[in-house]
């Protein structure tokens, strides 16, 4: 009776969510009274919420959707995300934890540029790293709406009643939804919806991995077997993307992790300096089981199709749907699609909180030395704005894995921001111009080496692009900052780079 209702309990247990998202946004519209508010949550989390902001953050739909769907397509290859993210959150807080906060306070800052500015002493500092971030926003917010879309697809066309839904028609809808909760919310509405779907992800993401393990019969070693008969290098240390393409990645999210606003912004909302030493154990163990779902989905589903018990997946980002519509209780997989687009929504309001404060805050104050007028509802307007124009983006690359996209989003924040922020606030010897230099290079060979990928461009090795710009924006931070004059730093930002 429970397969029989299987399409409408899930579909039951995501209007539920989406209902709640709603609510979510009525309540947080009462709580932000101010732009302070509605970019930092007044800085007073608590180490759970915080903890749990930040390793949802990083998975969303970029691990709950492309994770699958790369371990899918390229096996083995994808895991390396996982254990470099987790390796980067370690680097983040060691670098920024404490640092970050204490920038947010002594300066009042509502955003990363703020901070930017206040280190480098530099309006032009702060104009370019806005730039960067509504740069990379873009990539990364696609990537969620994408997400969001697929599987929102992916539900509809199990369902007879309702009849098939275009992808374009599924971004609509995905951003429309993610609108409502976004505008009127703003990061109040993220952060506490990644408490409460954090906990839930956690726990099903090890329900998952029980099931996909139980999918297969002989479990996971019957899945190294099968993948190993058909492809041997999809199942080894490297993957199929090869040890130069791997170590690449590994550069790219170890590093790049002290670069992501979106991750970093929320370690300068929490209540105390002190709370990051407990917020980073939270973080990581909430990443490191939530993760399970990502590589069990993606080896069952490789396994499956392999042993012929499911069709070949015409999109591999179809994965991680495909199994839960088809092998998970019924029940679970409600609560899995619902807290997946729990994930996507918080996320995706997180970005769209960094973009439209670097849109409506930083931008016009580096430019003429002051923030709008009715700087709340102005953010309300940047956010609409750049959730039409992040939709757009997602669909104008429709070859594109959600996993990639991210990646592009990512590596596009890592490679402009990481000297800036992560290097920048541990060495007084970095100076403005350096910063502005590794930012401008960053944005200019991450995209230059996009638009030529999209020209039949194909790199040595499998090797990442967003890992060469990173490289490159590194190199020319540190030989500027060596070879240009130290800057004399403002005696608090100075008092805090001591600490």
């Amino acid at each position: 009776m429970m397969e029989e209702s299987r399409n409408l309990i899930v579909l039951v247990c995501v209007s539920l969510y989406m209902g709640s998202c709603v609510l979510i946004g009525l309540w947080a519209m009462r709580r932000t009274r101010s732009a302070s508010d509605f970019f930092m949550a007044g800085r007073d989390l608590g180490v759970m919420v915080t903890a749990m902001a930040v390793f949802s953050s990083t998975l969303s739909g970029f691990g709950f959707v492309g994770g699958p769907g790369l371990v899918y397509r390229m096996g083995m290859s994808s895991v390396w995300m996982v254990i470099c993210v987790s390796i980067g959150f370690c680097f983040s807080f060691y670098l920024l934890g404490k640092r970050l906060r204490l920038f947010a306070e002594t300066r009042k800052s509502v955003s990363l540029p703020d901070v930017v500015a206040a280190r480098y002493r530099s309006e032009l500092s702060r104009f370019l790293s806005s730039i960067a971030i509504v740069c990379g926003v873009m990539a990364y917010l696609a990537a969620q709406i994408k997400a969001m879309a697929t599987v929102l697809q992916d539900l509809v066309s199990h369902n007879s009643n309702i009849g098939d839904l275009s992808l374009e028609q599924c971004v609509a809808i995905s951003c429309a939804v993610l609108v409502f909760y976004c505008v009127t919310g703003g990061i109040v509405a993220s952060v506490y919806t990644d408490l409460f779907q954090g906990m839930i992800m956690v726990v099903a993401a090890i329900l998952v991995c029980f099931t996909a393990a139980g999918a297969v019969e002989g479990g996971f070693p019957e899945m190294t077997r099968t993948i190993m008969e058909d492809d041997p290098e999809a199942i080894g240390p490297w993957g199929t993307l090869g040890m130069l393409g791997c170590l690449s990645w590994y550069f790219l999210f170890v590093l790049g992790a002290s670069g992501q606003p979106h991750i970093i912004t929320k370690i300068m909302m929490n209540r105390r300096v002190t709370d990051a030493k407990y917020i980073l154990p939270v973080s990581l163990l909430g990443y490191a089981l939530s993760a399970l779902l990502w590589i069990s989905i993606g080896l069952a589903m490789r396994t499956l199709v392999l042993q012929g018990r499911h069709p070949e997946l015409t999109n591999a980002d179809a994965a991680a749907p495909a199994f839960l519509q088809s092998y998970a209780d019924p029940i679970l997989a409600g609560v899995v699609f619902a807290g997946l687009f729990a994930a996507i929504m918080s996320t995706a309001d997180g970005f769209l909180n960094v973009g439209a404060a670097a849109i409506v805050h930083d931008i016009p104050r580096s430019i003429r030395g002051r923030s709008l007028r009715r700087e709340l509802l102005w953010a309300r307007v940047a956010t609409v704005a750049l959730a039409l124009a992040a939709s757009a983006f997602s669909l104008s690359s429709p070859d594109k894995l959600v996993a990639l996209l991210g990646t592009f989003g990512w590596g596009t924040f890592a490679a402009a921001l990481v000297p800036v922020v992560a290097i920048g606030f541990n060495w007084k010897r970095a100076t403005a111009l350096a910063a502005n230099v590794a930012i401008i290079s960053g944005l200019t060979i991450n995209f230059g080496v996009l638009l030529l990928k999209r020209q039949g461009l194909v790199l040595p090795y499998s090797l990442s692009g967003e890992s060469l710009a990173l490289l490159a924006s590194l190199t020319l931070f540190f030989l500027i900052s060596l070879l240009s004059q130290p800057q004399p730093l403002e005696p608090d930002v100075e008092a805090v780079m001591e600490m």
